[in-house]
């Protein structure tokens, strides 16, 4: 039987590798959801480079539907049972790995518009993906950090063996989550498995403050992998495959 699932989509590693996990299982993945919430410290939804969707989903040949949350867990959880019934498809695939309040949110919500949940990252070893994300080619910077161990020098790091050397190392000495599921650090995926095109990033900026910091990109375009995007040669509609 053919399953067609939507992905909750931020642009981050974590729903980036799970839409790719849905598609590996044979699934059809229709569309790409992103909510943009109002609340730049939502304990619900991934904030930094949201704006990133848009050009991601048309890297990725997805169509993207989007909703616009108010602040507040009420106003999240509107935007998520808007977002829902706009789509036709048998279940959502999430990106969650540990959080119980975002799991259990979601899925109430997805139960009350008649659609299953499928998390295939769930209760994962978090050691295990984050090699997992480098094994399957996803290209991963960091857009934000904010813990003990993390400073300025990660915003805009890109995600390689080092990098995993160096989340371990901070998970013994210091408690960092190795996959950020404290809030620790959020991130970007510029190019992956799913991707036709990948991202080039033009301009970002680093903003610290106190004893956190973002990475906003500013500007970036499409590539295709070969090389670049000419004008008579543009990129493919965020459309369905």
């Amino acid at each position: 039987m053919d399953v067609r699932v939507a992905a909750l989509f931020s642009g981050g590693k974590d729903s980036t590798y799970a839409a790719y996990a849905a598609v590996q299982r044979g699934w059809e993945l229709t569309h790409l959801l992103s909510i943009y919430p109002e609340d730049r410290d939502s304990m619900l939804f991934h904030v930094p480079n949201l704006h990133m969707t848009t050009l991601l989903a048309e890297a990725m040949q997805r169509p993207l539907i989007s909703e616009e949350a108010h602040t507040g867990e009420e106003g999240e959880l509107d935007a998520l049972r808007r977002m829902f019934r706009r789509v036709h498809v048998d279940g959502i695939v999430v990106g969650a790995i540990a959080s119980d309040y975002q799991h259990e949110r979601v899925n109430r919500v997805a139960e009350e518009s008649g659609l299953r949940v499928f998390a295939p990252l769930w209760r994962h070893d978090p050691r295990r993906l984050i090699r997992d994300y480098l094994a399957s080619g996803l290209d991963i910077v960091f857009s934000s950090v904010s813990a003990e161990g993390l400073d300025g020098s990660w915003l805009g790091r890109r995600w390689d063996e080092s990098t995993i050397e160096d989340l371990l190392r901070l998970e013994r000495t210091r408690g960092v989550h190795p996959c950020g599921e404290g809030g620790e650090f959020e991130t970007l995926v510029v190019d992956g498995p799913l991707f036709h095109q990948r991202v080039e990033i033009l301009r970002a900026e680093a903003q610290w403050s106190g004893r956190a910091g973002m990475w906003r990109v500013i500007e970036a375009h499409l590539v295709h992998k070969s090389g670049p995007i000419t004008a008579d040669e543009p990129a493919g509609p965020s459309e369905g495959p």
